[in-house]
């Protein structure tokens, strides 16, 4: 009877852990329990990886930021050096989440890879930011979402004019159903993400083949691939260095997979393979969107202008030369935003849910725990969508600001990804330090090192440059406040750090160290000899 009821026990904990017995050893580990449902596979976490990243619907929701810094030109090919670079990031980060697969991300990392004496204080700010950035940037798509709602409703009726109100509330509704789904529907996130993989690769080939095929008004080469446009006000180079920012934008959160490493199938190989493949993903769909937006643009001037307030949609109209027609694309974009809204949620969710976990927040006990019959971190799904609604807010008082909630955004998860690849080049260089042994996706010495190196000076190149002013002549109306931003949350870093984090803030355990890299190389050699075995059981047989 005894064996029965331990047996009824296993059964029910697969049933509420999914087949994760091995990811959930390597869990306990670094001292954490399994606390949530393991529900992804590897497509599902693409498909949620992709609908955040989405680079080519990202875009088109800052196309205006493009087309004043530098035009076509300065769009299509900065886009290709940071996705290149972008690359390079992200291998990175596959590494080290391959090796270390909770869902703190990065900032776990930095504390269990920095030198023991920096690898709190370190980690802390790293979480911060890393926190700032994803739950501005889920502020930013709702926000960017609402503009393509109500762009669609100022082409349908001219006479509408759109108020900043209602931009707010339509973020509202937005934040307030991506918050009732994560809550309540937690179960559909893997199918929804399965769904939005399908939904935005076809939705790519609708609007780009639908605007290639129906616009008789086509821009020539030479105004794509070379003149360059610049009203900004500032000398070409300084305006070109402005456009490169859009594609920083474009190109950002592909450290999603690492934040869901607690509920996906085989994390150490699944995780770091969504975190690649969505950059690959998102490269290759933003740069033949991207021309093929510069060559049906029309005029550079009236796209700027649009009434609607989304150049891409005036460029879907002088396309197509048909409302419904724009409006139908534009939609098939909009619900690409509105999954992204939910999967920001869900990544915004479980990062807040993982740095209180490690009591690095005020109230962690509340805001950590797992409700005991959803199995989601509501606590923490609930702060994330306050913030949102909160950085969304500010629209209703100033433009300018709501700007810098968007710099912020990018440069919370570039200071994010920067610090841990900042930590890995130390460690590389110290001959002393512990490597980051036999992770299932590995770079190895030099190939590690030179992805670090050229990834960590492009985030510092990049970190620099969002805090430059935007429009000549600078003015307190269109200033960038980016610093001053970042200064705040340095502030509420350091008071909490103070209060609370100093005595209270735990990482992953750092004895589970040595315990996982041996588990991952007995199990990576474990691997290794069933395959060579296999082999030379097939060779026998012929």
């Amino acid at each position: 009877m005894a064996n029965s009821s331990t047996d009824d026990s296993n059964g029910a904990d697969a049933k509420v852990f999914g087949e994760g017995i091995k990811d959930d050893a390597v869990l306990e580990t670094f001292g954490y329990e399994q606390e949530l449902k393991r529900t992804f596979g590897v497509v599902g976490m693409i498909g949620f990886s992709f609908s955040i990243v989405t680079c080519w619907t990202a875009l088109s929701g800052v196309l205006i930021v493009g087309v004043e810094s530098g035009g076509p030109p300065v769009m299509i090919w900065s886009w290709v050096g940071v996705c290149a670079v972008s690359l390079a990031v992200a291998y990175s980060m596959a590494e080290m989440c391959s090796a270390y697969p909770v869902a703190g991300g990065q900032y776990s990392w930095v504390f269990i890879l920095a030198p023991k004496r920096w690898a709190r204080g370190l980690s802390y700010v790293c979480g911060w930011f890393m926190l700032i950035g994803i739950l501005a940037m889920g502020a930013v798509n709702n926000f960017i979402c609402a503009n393509f709602i109500l762009g669609m409703a100022n082409l349908s009726n001219p006479n509408y004019t759109i108020e900043r109100w209602h931009t707010v509330l339509v973020t509202y509704l937005i934040c307030t159903l991506a918050t009732l789904s994560n809550i309540f529907l937690p179960h559909l996130l893997n199918r929804i993400s399965k769904a939005i993989l399908l939904w935005n690769i076809c939705s790519f080939l609708a609007c780009t083949i639908t605007i290639l095929a129906t616009n008789t008004d086509k821009q020539p080469a030479s105004f794509v691939f070379s003149s360059f446009q610049n009203t900004t006000g500032f000398p070409a180079s300084y305006a070109a260095i402005l456009g490169i920012l859009q594609s920083a934008f474009g190109m950002c959160c592909y450290d999603a997979p690492a934040h869901m490493t607690e509920e996906i199938h085989d994390a150490r190989k699944q995780a770091p393979r969504a975190i690649v493949l969505s950059v690959w993903l998102g490269g290759v769909t933003g740069f033949v969107f991207l021309i093929a937006l510069c060559f049906c643009m029309g005029s550079v001037e009236a796209t700027a202008a649009s009434t609607t307030g989304v150049p891409v949609i005036a460029i879907f109209h002088h396309s197509t030369q048909s409302v419904p027609a724009a409006c139908a694309l534009t939609s098939l974009i909009t619900v690409i935003g509105l999954v992204c809204a939910n999967s920001l949620t869900a990544e915004g969710g479980r990062a807040v849910y993982a740095f209180a976990r490690d009591r690095g927040l005020p109230f962690s006990g509340a805001v950590g725990a797992v409700h005991p019959t959803l199995r989601v971190p509501v606590g923490a799904i609930l702060v994330t969508a306050v913030v949102q609604a909160a950085f969304d807010s500010i629209y209703f008082g100033t433009v300018t600001g709501f700007n810098t909630v968007i710099s912020i955004a990018t440069e919370g998860f570039y200071v994010s990804y920067a610090i841990p690849l900042f930590v890995r080049i130390l460690a590389r260089l110290d001959p002393t330090s512990k490597p980051l042994v036999a992770p299932h996706y590995s770079l190895g010495p030099w190939g590690g090192l030179f992805a670090n190196v050229v990834g960590f000076v492009y985030l510092a190149f990049a970190v620099i440059t969002f805090n430059f002013p935007t429009v000549d002549p600078v003015d307190r109306e269109n200033m960038n406040y980016t610093s001053a931003a970042v200064g705040v949350v340095m502030i509420i870093a350091a008071g909490t750090w103070v209060t609370t984090g100093r005595k209270q803030y735990s990482g992953p355990e750092m004895e589970a160290k040595g315990v996982v890299v041996e588990g991952v190389e007995r199990e990576a050699e474990a691997e290794t000899e069933a395959e060579e075995s296999g082999g030379q059981e097939k060779m026998a047989a012929r």
